[in-house]
C-alpha cells in the first residue's frame, strides 16, 4: 500500500478525533476537529449506525496507525513482533512504536508532528550515538543518546519546534539538552507512562489482529 499523500486533516475527521497529525495546527482554531465537521465522504450521518466488533477493531487499529505514520505492512510487522516478545502484546506494541527513531526525534521536541520528524531523519539531520541514522524505524535503544547534527543545528524547522519543550518539556522516559540540542532516550516506557494515548484500546487491535 503507498504511503498516503493526501490532506491529513481528512484523517482526523475520519476518526471524528484529533490524530495530531499536523503540529500546532492541531491546537489552534483551525483544526476540524475543533469546528466540529463531519467525516468526509458522501451522506456521513448515514454511516454512523452501531458498528460491528470488527468494525471497532479496525477503527482502533487506524487510529493508532494513522497517529504514528506507518503503512500496513509495516504496522502489521511491528505487531508480529510484539506478538513474539514476552509479555503483554498490547502493550509490547507500545513500547515498539516509542522506541522509533521517528517518534522518538518528535518526542524530543525536535519535530513539531511525526510526519515532520520522519522528514528530518530522513534528510539526515538525526545522530544516534554520534552515528549519522536515517531510517525513521531504527529502534532506539535505552541510554542512546539522540543528536542534532552539528550541520543541522541552524534549520529553522528544528528551534520553532524546540519552543515547544519550554511549553510541556518531553516525556519522563527521556532527557532533552535544549542549548546542546541533544537530548538521551532513558528507558523504554510503560503503558501507563504513554498518557496522551491513554484513550487507545491496545486490546482491541490484538484482537483485530487474532482473527
Amino acid at each position: 500500500m503507498a504511503r498516503y499523500t493526501g490532506p491529513v486533516c481528512r484523517l482526523c475527521r475520519a476518526e471524528q478525533k484529533k490524530l495530531m497529525l499536523k503540529g500546532d495546527r492541531c491546537k489552534s482554531d483551525k483544526c476540524p476537529i475543533n469546528k466540529k465537521r463531519p467525516a468526509p465522504g458522501k451522506d456521513p450521518k448515514g454511516r454512523l449506525g452501531k458498528r460491528s466488533d470488527y468494525g471497532r477493531q479496525l477503527r482502533e487499529k487506524q487510529r493508532l496507525r494513522r497517529i504514528y505514520g506507518m503503512q500496513e505492512k509495516q504496522f502489521s510487522l511491528f505487531f508480529e513482533r510484539a506478538l513474539r516478545m514476552p509479555g503483554i502484546t498490547g502493550e509490547n506494541l507500545f513500547v515498539l512504536l516509542e522506541r522509533r527513531l521517528d517518534n522518538v526525534v518528535y518526542r524530543l521536541r525536535f519535530a513539531s508532528s511525526r510526519s515532520q520528524a520522519r522528514q528530518v531523519v530522513l534528510h539526515g539531520h538525526i545522530t544516534v550515538n554520534g552515528r549519522r541514522v536515517n531510517v525513521p524505524s531504527y529502534l532506539v535503544r535505552p541510554e542512546d543518546e539522540i543528536a542534532i547534527k552539528e550541520g543541522s543545528k541552524g534549520l529553522v524547522v528544528i528551534k520553532e519546534a524546540l519552543k515547544e519543550f519550554g511549553k510541556s518539556g518531553v516525556m519522563p522516559w527521556m532527557h532533552l539538552d535544549p542549548d546542546a540540542m541533544k537530548g538521551k532516550f532513558l528507558a523504554s516506557p510503560r503503558r501507563s507512562d504513554i498518557t496522551d494515548l491513554a484513550d487507545i484500546k491496545e486490546q482491541m487491535i490484538v484482537e483485530y489482529y487474532s482473527k
